[in-house]
């Protein structure tokens, strides 16, 4: 099969497009035809400097596609079923081999693209919403890189709950592209100070719940963005900067960290069950799936340089 692999740690360059083994199929797995990968901050991260467990390495969370081969012992999905999966690596290629637990069916008539970017993104981001962050109807909610990926499913699915929904981006032309989500005020982190921001357009009482996957920098200014007894979910480090954080400003206002890791959690009934709700909930178009372009697999070096420049508003796709 064709892939998408590297060698070494490094800037998206390092990838390279190539012929490699297929994988095989665990007892407990399923084997998919690839129909479309979503390129997860993940996935970005991991090139950049996460560990190769093998070499040539192929990287990747989440793509979907077509089962063509069912493992021995797995009796709930079956050759000719779409399924959108998530694992350790391996989505940037043909063929993905992935645990039976890891797949989840695609309702009919609902597009493999769209599919394939919920679970890791909106799974996250209703994580950091309501089974960490606890968010209630009426509260206000700042959602770090609101253009990204688990930024746009937060925003939408706050939005639905009932929450006021502050977003930051690194231009005013993405922030105007995130207002037909449900963003009701946007911060331009470029040009404007982010915590100063907040107090101005909550009245100085600062946010009920933060959700940041940028870290780094960042982090201290989502606590400082919290109101009495707010919260914040870390998911992420997508900045790439060392976690520099006063954990003493959490005191004065009752204020609670917590870092979100789906991947803890992501085979327990109820994380599996919540992506599946999901995955229904958007092929019955209660919430948008955004797409901002689509690469072919081989040329996913330009893809990930593409996420690098900031330039994109939801996921990135590889097309095999």
């Amino acid at each position: 099969m064709k892939a998408a692999v590297y060698y070494e740690n490094g800037e998206p360059s390092v990838l390279k497009y190539e012929d490699v083994a297929d994988p095989k199929c665990h007892p407990r797995g399923v084997i998919i035809k690839v129909e479309a990968v979503s390129i997860e901050g993940g996935d970005t991260l991991n090139r950049w400097r996460g560990a190769l467990a093998t070499r040539p390495h192929i990287v990747g969370y989440q793509a979907a596609g077509e089962i063509i081969e069912v493992g021995a012992e797995v009796t709930t999905l079956k050759v000719g079923q779409r399924v959108a999966t998530t694992g350790a690596d391996g989505s940037h290629a043909e063929l993905r081999a992935v645990a039976a637990r890891a797949a989840w069916p695609i309702p009919d008539g609902f597009d493999s693209k769209l599919a394939s970017v919920i679970p890791v993104a909106f799974g996250t981001a209703d994580d950091c919403l309501f089974e960490f962050g606890r968010l209630k109807a009426g509260e206000t909610v700042l959602v770090q890189a609101g253009a990204s990926g688990v930024g746009l499913a937060a925003i939408q699915l706050a939005k639905r709950a009932g929450a006021t929904v502050l977003a930051t981006a690194s231009s005013d032309e993405r922030l105007e592209r995130l207002k037909p989500y449900g963003m009701d005020h946007g911060i331009n982190y470029k040009t404007s100070d982010v915590v100063q921001s907040v107090m101005r357009l909550t009245n100085n009482k600062g946010v009920n719940l933060v959700v940041d996957s940028v870290g780094g920098s960042t982090l201290q200014g989502s606590i400082l963005s919290l109101a009495y007894r707010g919260r914040v979910s870390m998911v992420g480090a997508a900045g790439r900067e060392p976690m520099q954080v006063d954990v003493s400003s959490l005191m004065g206002g009752n204020r609670s960290l917590s870092g979100v890791f789906l991947g803890a959690e992501i085979a327990t009934d109820r994380a599996h069950d919540n992506i599946q709700r999901l995955i229904d909930e958007a092929a019955r178009g209660e919430f948008q799936v955004v797409i901002d372009r689509t690469f072919p697999l081989s040329q996913a070096a330009e893809a990930h340089a593409y996420i690098k420049s900031r330039q994109a508003v939801g996921r990135v796709l590889l097309i095999p």
